[in-house]
């Protein structure tokens, strides 16, 4: 079961990724059904399964029909409104048919109750911990220093405008970016301390504080040096925290 799921999902990367120039997606993206390069595509799948499963034409006829109509489906709906979540649809559905393949040729059965041991719940916790409640808590604590950032930061612009120096890109930063590095960092420190790798939390604070010198030494401005220094202890401090509770709480749970 195991080595025939392995093989499919292998298929599936090396004709959905590894294969698929980025020219195949554009064209595909505006020409639909009517691109050559999704055959081309359908193509590529059908010799790397003919490859992995050595001519079992039963799963390779389902696997390749099955993948023609899934894509052909997401290109005719897809507009630059929707095309991620129609890409994570199509990945889903084609996860999902090369799922029942397996179980229909080599059946398998799921055990509910080991989805739902303590330590697999306590893992999801801590992990919904450091990523959602800890962003939450941090915001919660940084709200005055935010505002107090804001309003020097409208003074700055209002003076640079009198100046006529004022740049309106001048300190934008991409929409949630910041909330995203945060939950990634803290993800990795958890991951790190699981994993008892404490020097590697130590090289994660460093590649931070490199990445963060421009802005920081820029206009050498000390409140947001501080208030860079506390949101980062406050996420890096949770995140250990987490880790160390998970750790010592896994132990003591038959």
């Amino acid at each position: 079961m195991i080595l025939l799921a392995l093989k499919l999902v292998l298929a599936h990367f090396l004709g959905d990724f590894v294969f698929q120039p980025a020219k195949w997606v554009a064209h595909k993206l505006k020409k639909k059904g009517k691109s050559k390069y999704l055959y081309y595509h359908i193509g590529v799948h059908l010799l790397a399964l003919i490859v992995l499963l050595q001519f079992k034409w039963g799963i390779i006829a389902i696997i390749i029909v099955s993948h023609y109509l899934i894509d052909l489906g997401k290109l005719t709906f897809t507009n630059k409104k929707n095309h991620r979540w129609l890409f994570t649809l199509d990945q889903m559905l084609h996860l999902g048919v090369i799922a029942a393949v397996v179980y229909f040729y080599e059946p398998f059965s799921i055990d509910s109750s080991s989805l739902l041991t303590p330590k697999l719940l306590l893992f999801f916790s801590m992990l919904a911990f450091v990523t959602y409640v800890s962003a939450i808590l941090i915001k919660m604590m940084l709200v005055p220093y935010i505002k107090e950032l804001e309003e020097d930061q409208e003074k700055e612009a209002k003076r640079k405008k009198k100046l006529g120096e004022y740049d309106e890109n001048e300190g934008t930063s991409l929409k949630n970016a910041g909330r995203y590095i945060g939950m990634l960092e803290r993800i990795f420190v958890f991951a790190f301390i699981l994993l008892h790798q404490w020097a590697a939390i130590g090289l994660l604070i460093t590649a931070k504080s490199v990445f963060r010198f421009g802005d920081l030494n820029k206009g050498k401005n000390r409140k947001l040096t501080e208030y860079v220094l506390i949101g980062t202890l406050l996420s890096f401090g949770l995140a250990i925290l987490a880790g160390l509770a998970y750790n010592y709480l896994s132990t003591h749970l038959s």
